[in-house]
């Protein structure tokens, strides 16, 4: 499963330490599963599988909400530095293990079992990817009904690190991107087209394409000037911090057709008649995490851009 290191521009858990989270991603996956496992193998009731490491998460738990409730009072009436210096406690204490799935219903295999994980799973990665201890963003619903976003989540190997539409900041200006998945191989950066069903693109290197469905035929801006835009401010970033990684482009569509013939040695283009192939494929990666891949990730989240309110101001309103 690929973690989502930065959705948008939502404040993202591994912002605070990237070389920690994806690791400790896949302890907890493991081991909520295997617990998950047990619950279902025996019917079992959650609470009589409570290790002592769930044990300790709940002290953890109780730890960070007594240092947060003391935090907010500080908040509310104390100096700058008091509360710069309680800051920097509670951002040490983790709730990084609030995971908890559950058998909400009896399912038929354990392949059904496992995508019931996966989809608890998917929730919790979104919530990583749009909260730390300190802030939370406000998530637009749309992502969690993103077919692709899920697939790519759920369906590539935990070795990936993906960027989802991630804003970046470049000389103070906002900049919105489309796909970066980092592997341990290479950078690829993506763009999607996706619209009608069966719907078909061409184009060459001029700024409008034709769109046809149907009977209908409409010009659509070229999709390479967001994709190539994208892959040179990505190869600049690296190249400012003297990072020798690989970048690829990747224009696909899981539903409808496109026909480019220009092509290019950096260039990959995938729709419907492909996509399957080329998915599975891009799935089937065993290399573990990569030192130039985390330096490569770095970079992207040194100038993304994050919107995020206090959970210090949202305890305020809840207490008002």
């Amino acid at each position: 499963m690929a973690q989502l290191v930065k959705l948008l521009d939502y404040v993202s858990r591994y912002e605070n330490d990237l070389t920690r989270y994806p690791t400790q991603f896949l302890r907890l996956k493991q081991y909520q599963w295997n617990r998950m496992k047990i619950q279902w193998e025996t019917g079992a009731e959650h609470t009589l599988f409570e290790s002592e490491n769930d044990q300790e998460v709940d002290e953890e738990e109780k730890n960070r909400k007594s240092l947060f409730s003391s935090f907010f009072r500080l908040f509310k009436g104390s100096k700058e530095e008091e509360r710069e210096a309680d800051e920097k406690k509670i951002i040490e204490e983790d709730e990084s293990f609030d995971f908890n799935p559950n058998v909400i219903y009896q399912p038929g295999s354990i392949e059904q079992l496992r995508q019931l994980y996966l989809d608890q799973l998917f929730h919790f990665q979104i919530k990583w990817a749009s909260s730390t201890l300190m802030d939370k963003s406000r998530v637009a619903p749309k992502y969690m009904r993103d077919s692709l976003l899920r697939s790519f989540l759920q369906d590539l190997p935990d070795s990936y690190l993906l960027f989802y539409e991630p804003i970046i900041k470049l000389q103070k200006a906002p900049v919105e991107l489309d796909i970066i998945l980092i592997t341990p191989v290479e950078c690829m950066c993506i763009t999607v087209l996706e619209e009608e069903d069966v719907a078909a693109f061409s184009g060459d290197g001029s700024r409008f394409w034709t769109k046809r469905h149907g009977k209908e035929e409409v010009k659509v801006l070229n999709p390479l000037l967001s994709l190539n835009r994208m892959t040179k401010i990505i190869s600049q970033l690296f190249k400012e911090r003297d990072i020798d990684f690989p970048i690829k482009k990747y224009l696909i569509s899981r539903n409808g057709y496109i026909d480019y013939p220009i092509g290019g040695f950096d260039l990959e283009v995938i729709d419907r008649r492909y996509y399957e192939e080329w998915f599975d494929s891009i799935g089937k990666l065993s290399t573990p995490l990569k030192y130039t891949q985390f330096r490569a990730a770095q970079a992207i989240l040194d100038v993304g851009q994050t919107t995020a309110i206090s959970r210090l101001l949202i305890e305020e309103d809840d207490a008002e």
